[in-house]
C-alpha cells in the first residue's frame, strides 16, 4: 500500500552516470512529486540490502523500507504525483508500457547488442501506437511516457531514420519539452544532420548557458571545419549513388521459412537425428509434434499409470475447458483462454499430477441457429420454415460437422494438450441425456415451474433471448438507428410528452409512444400534493373506451418530468411491477413478429414503428401531444439479430434461483470456493444476493427440446387445464414415461392422457450449467465421474462469471450436492490495440491460426467476403484490417503467440492486445534457437552428462552466479504458476534466457573453450555441465508456455539417464526448488558489481568510438575485499567488457597516465587506458569545459551556502541536499583535474 506523501527523509540514490536511463527515469517521476526525496549518486548503504540503484529509501537511510529498481521506484514516485494511471485500465496499462520498455526497448537501444533493423523495428511499433495518441496513456503526461521516453534517449543520440517514426519525434519532444523532464536531462534538440548512411543523426544538446570561452569557440571551429569535410563527403558519396552500379545490392533480409521435409508418418516421432536449421522457424518447428504427443498418449490422465483411481501422491489435476460456440472458427480471446489453460494443464502434468483437460464444444442455440439460416437464406434462398424443423435440424448437424472439426483443428494448431477420447458436444446423446434428468429432477421437485413474465423478445428470431445477448447502446439524445425488416431508420433518443384528461389533464411522457396503446394506468407518488385531488379518479384512453385508473405508488420519481407515469404492465419491467402491486390488467399489443394486437383501428395490424409514428400524429390530431425533446437513453440491441429487443408478455419455463444463489455465495463467503482476482467478488456476490428466476425457454428449433408435455385427459371428471397451470405439465425422457407419470397424477389409465410436448428448446447455459459433471456421464456413477469431479479449477474470462460460472456452482450443488471446482481464475478480455471489443464488423477477429501462419491483407479480406456479414459491414471491416494491419500479419508461430499472450495476462479486466507485437516474441525463439546451437558445438558430441543436477565444487564464479540465476527464475516460475502470475513467469523466463544465459555466461565463457585441450580441463568439464544443465533445465521452464521450440531443442540434448528418462518435455517433471536450490543472494551481490563494473568499461568505450579497439582496463578498488572480488572476476571482465587487459590496484597504488576515467561505484574506478587511440586534445577541450562548469556550480553553491541567514531560512532538508551536491560537485571536478592531467601527460 503507498504512502500519502514522501516521507521527510526519504533518499533516492541514483547513478552519477548521465546515460544510465534506469536512474534518469525515477529523476523524472520524482519530479513530478509534489516533495521530492533527497538525491544522492553514492552507492546505498550496504545494510540496505539493496540489490541496485535507484533505489529509494523511505525514511531514515538504514530504515526498512526500502525500494530498489527503475520500475519499483518510479511507481512509487509516480503513484506519488498521481502520474500511474488514473483508474485499474490505466494502471494496467502503464504497467504494459513499462515492460515494452524494459522487455523489448531496452534490449534493443544499445546498438552493440542488436542490429539496427532491430532498433527500428522496435521504434516503429512504439510509432504505430502514438499515431492516435498524445500520449501513451489517457491525456496527460504518465509513468508509460517516461519510461518508455527515458529508454530512447540513447538511441536517439545514434542514427535512426526520422521519416518513418514521425510519432515518436513529436510525442518525445512533448515529452521532453515538459519542465519535469527539462530539469533531469535539459533541453534536448533533434539536429536534422545526415549521418554517414544518408539517415538524420539525432543529438542531445545541454541548455544553453552564458558566452562562450575562446577554448569552446575554437572546438566549435573544428567542429564546422569536420561538418563540412562531413558534406563534401556526402556529395561525393551522391554524385557515386548516380553512377550506374555493378555490385549487387544484398537482399533485404525477411523471416526466414523453413519447412520440415523429412518423411514422417501421422504419430511417429519427428526425425531429430538431421543437423538444426540455421535460423527458427515455426513452420518448421512445429511439424509431427502434436500427432505423436497424441499418439503417445501423453495427455491423457492415464498416462503413466495403470489405473485412474489408484492414489497419486501428487495428486489430480482436472480442468474442463469452456465450451466454444460451434458458430465458426475460434478468435484471439479463445487463443488466450487455451495459452493460459494449456500452460496451467501442461505444468501440473509435468508435476506428476493425474492430469486430465477435458475438451467440448457448445451447440450455442441461437448464434448457430441464425448463422445457418443466413447461410440458408444466402445460398438457397430458403427459410427454416421452408424446410420444416426435422429437415433444418440435419442441416444445423451437417454444418456442425464441418465447422465442429475446425474448431479442434484450431487448437491443436495451438498445442492445446486437452484428452481428444473425452471430447464432448454439448448435444451428444451422453450430454443430452444428463440434460432431460436435469431438468425432470428439478420439474419435479418444483425448482424448475411455468410462468408467463416479460422476457427479452427479438422480434427477428422470434424467440426470447438471455441477457448477454442484449446490447446496451448508450444514445445522448436523437438518433436514427436500422432496424431489421424496416427500409428507413427509426428515430430513437427522444422524450415524447402528451396529456392524458381528467379533471383538467395529467401529462405523462415515454421514449416509446406506441407503447401508449397498452396503458392500463396512470402513477403519481403517493406524497405528491399535485395530485392528491386524483385519488379514486379515472383516466380515459383516447383511443379506445378503456379506462384507466390514477395508482399511487412510491417507485415515481416526483422530481423526474411531470411526476406522472404511465403504466403499461405487458411491456416494461417497472410497469410489470407496478401492474403486480395493484391488480392492474397486462394488455399485450404485439405479437412475435412485432405486429400490433389487441388495439383499435387503424393501429391493429401496424408494424411496431410504423405504429410509432401514426400514434404520434394521432395525439397531434386530438389535441394531446405536448411537446418531444432530446432524451439520453439506452437503447437495448440483439446482439444476434441487431433487433430492437422487446419487454414481451410470453408463458416461460423458469428456474427458481434464490436458495440456489445464496449457496453459490456463501461457498465463496466461507471460502470453500475461491474466486481469483479477488476483485470480481463484489460482481459475484452483487448477482447472487439479488439474483431473479431464470428464464430458461427459447422460441428456436436448434437445442436441447424442452422434455415438458402438457396434459389433456379424456375425462370428464378432469377439468380441461390451462396452459399456466403447473399441475397440468409433466416432464419425461419420453412421451412413455411423462404419460405414465400424467396418467398416475390424474388416477386415471394411460390411454386417456393426450401429450402435446412444449416446441421450445432449453437456454444453452442450461446445459453448459452441468458441463462439468455431464462430460463425465452423469446422472451415472462412472468411474471418470467418480475420479475427476469435482475439478480443481475453472479458467475463464470474466465477461460470463454469472452467466456461466455462477450456474455451473448453483446447479453443481443442487444436482450433485457438490461443489464443480475449487477455484475459479478469471483471466482478462482481449480487445484490440485500440482497446475496443473484438467485432466482425470492426475487421478486428483474428483468427489465431492467421497469427501462426501469417495472412496478407488480401487474404484478411478474403475471410470477410466469405462471413455472413452485411456488405455494408464488410467494407467497415475492411478499412479496420487496411488500417490495422497494412501488411498483412507476419508469420508468429504458435510459441510466440501463447508467449505473448501469456506474458500480456494481468489480472485485471482488459487486455489490448497488438498483434504486431507478437512478432518481438518470435525473435526470442530464435534467440533460444541460437542459444542451444552454440551451446550444443560447445558440449561437442562426445558430451556425457551428469546423471544429477549437483555442484561439485570446482565451479567457477560464473558458473556459481548462472546457477543461482537458473535456481531464482525456477523459484519465480514455481510461485508463478501457483498464484496465476503469468506475466511474472513469462519475464523471469525471458530475462534468465536472454540477459543472464545469453548475454553473460555464453559471452563470459567462450574464453573457456577457446583454450587448448590440455589447459583448464577441469574448468572445461565444470563448464560444460553448468552449460547443459541450464540448457536442460531451462528448456523445462519454458515448456509449458512454448510446449513445440522447447521439444525441438530438448530433443536434441543427450539425456542424463536414456535408459529412465521420459520421451518427451512435456512429460518430463518441471524444475522445482528443492532441487534447483542453489540461489545465493551474495553471488548475485557480486555479479551486480561485476556487472556495473562491465557496463561502465563499454559506456567508456562508447564515449570514446572504441568500438572495435581493445584497451587495458585499470580499476581502482576501495579495498582489499575489492581488489580480491575484482582478480577473482577479472577473465570475466575481459571478455565482456572487450578489454586487452584487466588490472586491479588498491586506493594507493598510481594509475597509470593517460586513461579515461569513470566512477562504476564507490568501492570502484574504471580506468581506460586511452594513450595512443583518441584524440587527446579533444578530449582536454571537453574536460576543460567541464571543469569550468563545476566550478561556476561550486561557487554559486557556496555563495548561497555562506548567506547570513541561510541556516536560519533554507529548511534543513535543503540544506542537506545543497551539501551533498557541493561535495558531488568537488568530487567530480577533483577527478575531471585529474583525468585533464592524464590527458596533458600524454600530450
Amino acid at each position: 500500500m503507498f504512502l500519502m506523501s514522501l516521507p521527510e527523509m526519504a533518499a533516492l540514490f541514483v547513478s552519477p552516470h548521465p546515460d544510465d536511463f534506469r536512474s534518469l527515469l525515477a529523476l523524472v517521476a520524482a519530479e513530478f512529486c509534489s516533495s521530492r526525496p533527497q538525491t544522492l549518486t553514492e552507492e546505498p548503504p550496504a545494510s540496505l540490502n539493496a540489490r541496485s540503484r535507484p533505489t529509494l529509501v523511505l525514511g531514515a537511510r538504514d530504515g526498512d523500507a526500502v525500494l530498489s529498481g527503475a520500475s519499483a521506484v518510479s511507481w512509487y514516485l509516480a503513484d506519488q504525483g498521481k502520474r500511474a494511471g488514473g483508474d485499474a485500465k490505466q494502471q494496467s496499462q502503464v504497467w504494459q508500457w513499462l515492460s515494452f520498455a524494459d522487455n523489448e526497448l531496452t534490449p534493443v537501444s544499445c546498438l552493440q547488442q542488436s542490429s539496427r533493423a532491430e532498433l527500428i523495428r522496435v521504434l516503429k511499433v512504439l510509432d504505430k501506437a502514438l499515431e492516435p495518441r498524445t500520449f501513451l496513456v489517457g491525456e496527460s503526461i504518465t509513468l508509460a511516457d517516461m519510461a518508455v521516453a527515458t529508454a530512447v534517449l540513447l538511441p536517439f543520440k545514434y542514427p535512426s531514420d526520422r521519416k518513418v517514426l514521425t510519432n515518436v519525434t513529436r510525442w518525445f519532444t512533448t515529452c521532453t519539452n515538459q519542465p519535469q523532464f527539462l530539469k533531469v536531462l535539459g533541453k534536448i534538440t533533434l539536429s536534422a544532420i545526415a549521418s554517414p548512411d544518408g539517415d538524420p543523426i539525432f543529438f542531445m544538446f545541454p541548455p544553453t548557458g552564458p558566452p562562450k570561452t575562446e577554448a569552446q569557440l575554437k572546438k566549435d571551429a573544428k567542429k564546422k571545419e569536420k561538418l563540412e569535410k562531413f558534406q563534401q563527403k556526402k556529395e561525393m558519396e551522391a554524385k557515386k549513388k548516380t553512377q550506374p552500379s555493378t555490385e549487387a545490392k544484398p537482399e533485404k533480409k525477411e523471416l526466414e521459412v523453413i519447412s520440415y521435409s523429412v518423411p514422417t508418418a501421422p504419430g511417429e516421432k519427428k526425425d531429430v537425428i538431421s543437423p538444426l536449421p540455421d535460423s527458427y522457424s515455426p513452420q518448421y518447428v512445429e511439424a509431427a509434434w502434436y500427432p505423436w504427443w497424441e499418439k503417445q498418449g501423453f495427455f491423457k490422465p492415464e498416462y503413466g499409470r495403470k489405473s485412474i483411481s489408484d492414489p497419486n501422491p501428487h495428486g489430480i489435476f482436472m480442468m474442463c475447458i469452456p465450451p466454444p460456440n460451434v458458430t465458426g472458427s475460434l478468435h484471439l480471446g479463445h487463443a488466450l483462454t487455451n495459452a493460459i489453460q494449456d500452460s496451467l494443464t501442461r505444468w501440473h502434468r509435468m508435476r506428476g499430477e493425474t492430469t486430465l483437460w477435458n475438451p467440448g464444444c457448445d451447440h450455442a442455440g441461437i448464434a448457430t441457429q441464425v448463422v445457418v439460416e443466413k447461410k440458408l437464406m444466402r445460398e438457397r434462398g430458403m427459410s427454416r420454415h421452408d424446410l420444416g424443423r426435422e429437415n433444418f435440424i440435419q442441416e444445423v448437424w451437417q454444418w456442425k460437422n464441418e465447422k465442429g472439426d475446425r474448431i479442434y483443428h484450431q487448437l491443436k494448431k495451438l498445442g492445446s494438450s486437452l484428452d481428444w477420447d473425452r471430447a464432448c458436444f454439448t448435444m451428444d446423446p451422453k450430454l443430452s441425456y444428463a440434460v432431460q434428468e436435469a431438468f425432470i429432477r428439478m420439474h419435479d421437485e418444483g425448482v424448475i415451474y411455468r410462468s408467463k413474465r416479460l422476457v427479452n423478445w427479438s422480434c427477428t428470431l422470434n424467440s426470447a433471448i438471455s441477457d448477454i445477448e442484449v446490447d446496451k447502446k448508450e444514445l445522448t439524445g436523437r438518433t436514427l438507428l436500422p432496424v431489421p425488416g424496416y427500409k428507413e431508420k427509426v428515430e430513437f433518443g427522444v422524450l415524447v410528452s402528451f396529456a392524458y384528461k381528467v379533471d383538467g389533464s395529467v401529462i405523462v411522457a415515454t421514449t416509446r409512444i406506441e407503447t401508449m396503446l397498452g396503458d392500463t394506468a396512470v402513477a403519481v407518488h403517493p406524497d405528491d400534493s399535485r395530485y392528491q385531488h386524483l385519488k379514486g379518479k379515472i383516466v380515459l384512453h383516447p383511443f379506445c373506451d378503456r379506462k384507466l385508473p390514477i395508482v399511487f405508488d412510491d417507485f415515481v420519481d416526483m422530481s423526474f418530468g411531470t411526476g406522472a407515469v404511465k403504466i403499461t404492465p405487458a411491456h416494461d419491467h417497472n410497469d410489470y411491477e407496478v401492474g403486480e402491486r395493484h391488480n392492474l390488467a397486462f394488455i399485450n399489443i404485439l405479437d412475435e413478429n412485432g405486429l400490433l394486437i389487441n388495439v383499435p383501428p387503424p393501429f391493429l395490424g401496424m408494424k411496431r414503428f410504423e405504429a410509432r409514428k401514426a400514434v404520434l400524429q394521432a395525439l397531434k390530431d386530438r389535441g394531446q401531444f405536448i411537446e418531444i425533446k432530446d432524451n439520453a437513453m439506452v437503447v437495448p440491441v440483439c446482439s444476434r439479430s441487431k433487433d430492437i429487443v422487446e419487454p414481451l408478455l410470453k408463458p416461460q419455463w423458469y428456474v427458481d434461483c434464490k436458495d440456489m444463489g445464496k449457496q453459490a455465495a456463501d461457498a465463496v463467503r466461507e471460502g470453500r470456493l475461491k474466486i481469483i482476482p479477488d476483485l470480481h467478488l463484489k460482481t459475484w456476490f452483487n448477482w447472487l444476493d439479488n439474483i431473479r428466476d431464470w428464464c430458461i425457454s427459447r422460441q428456436l428449433w436448434w437445442g436441447h427440446r424442452i422434455p415438458a408435455y402438457f396434459i389433456t385427459v379424456s375425462d370428464a371428471a378432469v377439468k380441461p387445464g390451462e396452459d399456466m397451470d403447473g399441475h397440468y405439465w409433466v416432464s419425461g425422457k419420453s412421451s412413455e414415461e411423462a404419460r405414465e407419470k400424467a396418467a398416475k397424477r390424474f388416477n386415471v389409465s394411460a390411454d386417456k392422457i393426450t401429450l402435446r410436448q412444449d416446441e421450445d428448446v432449453l437456454d444453452t447455459w442450461f446445459s453448459s450449467g452441468i458441463f462439468p459433471f455431464s462430460i463425465f456421464g452423469w446422472p451415472n456413477e462412472t468411474q471418470d465421474l467418480n475420479v475427476f469431479y469435482p475439478g480443481t479449477l475453472l479458467e475463464t474470462g470474466h465477461d460470463i462469471l454469472f452467466f456461466w460460472v455462477a450456474r455451473m456452482v448453483m446447479m453443481g450443488l443442487k444436482l450433485t450436492g457438490k461443489l464443480p471446482f475449487k477455484e475459479v481464475y478469471l483471466h482478462a478480455v482481449v480487445r484490440d490495440a485500440h482497446g475496443r471489443k473484438m467485432s466482425k464488423s470492426l475487421g478486428n477477429v483474428i483468427d489465431p491460426l492467421d497469427v501462426i501462419t501469417g495472412i496478407s491483407l488480401e487474404g484478411l479480406h478474403a475471410l470477410l467476403m466469405d462471413s455472413n456479414l452485411d456488405p455494408l459491414e464488410v467494407e467497415k471491416a475492411k478499412q479496420g484490417q487496411t488500417s490495422d494491419y497494412p501488411n498483412g500479419i507476419p508469420e508468429c508461430g504458435t510459441d510466440a503467440l501463447r508467449f505473448a499472450l501469456c506474458a500480456y495476462t494481468s489480472q485485471g479486466r482488459d487486455i489490448n492486445l497488438d498483434v504486431n507485437r507478437i512478432l518481438g516474441y518470435r525473435h526470442f525463439c530464435n534467440k533460444l534457437w541460437n542459444a542451444v546451437k552454440f551451446a550444443m558445438k560447445t558440449l561437442g558430441d562426445d558430451f556425457v552428462p551428469s546423471e544429477k543436477a549437483q555442484l561439485c565444487g570446482e565451479e567457477s564464479v560464473s558458473d556459481r552466479w548462472i546457477l543461482s540465476r537458473l535456481s531464482a527464475a525456477v523459484g519465480v516460475c514455481d510461485a508463478g504458476f501457483k498464484s496465476y502470475e503469468f506475466p511474472t513467469i513469462t519475464t523471469a523466463i525471458y530475462n534468465f534466457w536472454l540477459y543472464e544465459l545469453c548475454d553473460v555466461y555464453l559471452e563470459s565463457v567462450k574464453p573457456v573453450f577457446s583454450k587448448s585441450e590440455e589447459d583448464g580441463t577441469v574448468q572445461r568439464l565444470v563448464c560444460r555441465q553448468t552449460l547443459y544443465t541450464c540448457l536442460e533445465v531451462g528448456l523445462r521452464l519454458v515448456s509449458p508456455v512454448m510446449p513445440f521450440v522447447s521439444e525441438e531443442l530438448y530433443q536434441r540434448l543427450p539425456r542424463r539417464r536414456p535408459q529412465s528418462d521420459p520421451p518427451s518435455i512435456c512429460v518430463t517433471p518441471y524444475p522445482d526448488t528443492e532441487e534447483f536450490c542453489w540461489h545465493s543472494a551474495e553471488v548475485d551481490r557480486d555479479m551486480e558489481f561485476v556487472m556495473t563494473v562491465i557496463k561502465t568499461i563499454r559506456s567508456l568505450r562508447s564515449d570514446y568510438n572504441m568500438n572495435k579497439t581493445k584497451a587495458d582496463c585499470y580499476l581502482q578498488c576501495i579495498d582489499a575485499a575489492t581488489v580480491s572480488l575484482v582478480q577473482k572476476n577479472s577473465l570475466q571482465i575481459q571478455t565482456l567488457s572487450y578489454s586487452q587487459a584487466v588490472i586491479a590496484l588498491t586506493a594507493n597504488q598510481a594509475v597509470p597516465g593517460g586513461c579515461a576515467v569513470a566512477i562504476a561505484s564507490d568501492r570502484c574506478t574504471v580506468n581506460l587506458m586511452l594513450k595512443g587511440l583518441i584524440d587527446v586534445e579533444k578530449e582536454v577541450a571537453k574536460l576543460t569545459t567541464k571543469k569550468g562548469d563545476l566550478e561556476k556550480q561550486i561557487e554559486k553553491l557556496r555563495e548561497k551556502m555562506a548567506k547570513s541567514d541561510y541556516k536560519e531560512k533554507v529548511p534543513v532538508k535543503v540544506q542537506e541536499q545543497d551539501a551533498e551536491k557541493l561535495r558531488q560537485s568537488q568530487t567530480e571536478l577533483e577527478k575531471v583535474k585529474e583525468a585533464t592531467d592524464n590527458f596533458r601527460k600524454m600530450m
